[in-house]
């Protein structure tokens, strides 16, 4: 069979997550392979992807892709990274709920030593 990559891929296994579809729907996903231009995916069952192209996030590698599909047999898929970068990447609000949580905790804490009077 040939070959038709542009780059060398490197065997990994990554955990991933496909952006399948406008309204948000995403599916777990493995990374069997991976270079600067694309990589093979595998999903968990059969899954209908989108004939256009996808989002690709690895939290490994903290990157995101926008990838074509070139091709896809079963629950295996191809794809070709796309040059520009993601129009929408996740933003994690993760720092600022802790930041909150921190807050709240530090405010309870006053709290329960007012109520055992110690404050």
């Amino acid at each position: 069979m040939l070959d038709r990559r542009q780059n060398v891929r490197d065997k990994v296994i990554y955990g991933g997550v496909a952006g399948i579809g406008d309204r948000g729907a995403t599916r777990d996903c493995v990374v069997r392979n991976i270079s600067e231009t694309g990589a093979s995916l595998e999903f968990g069952n059969v899954v209908k992807l989108p004939k256009e192209q996808i989002s690709l996030t690895i939290a490994r590698k903290g990157r995101s892709f926008l990838a074509r599909i070139i091709w896809w047999r079963d629950n295996f898929v191809g794809v070709a990274f796309s040059p520009e970068p993601p129009s929408e990447l996740p933003v994690s609000d993760l720092a600022e709920r802790l930041r909150k949580s921190e807050r709240k905790k530090r405010q309870l804490q006053r709290r329960i030593k007012e109520l055992i009077g110690e404050g």
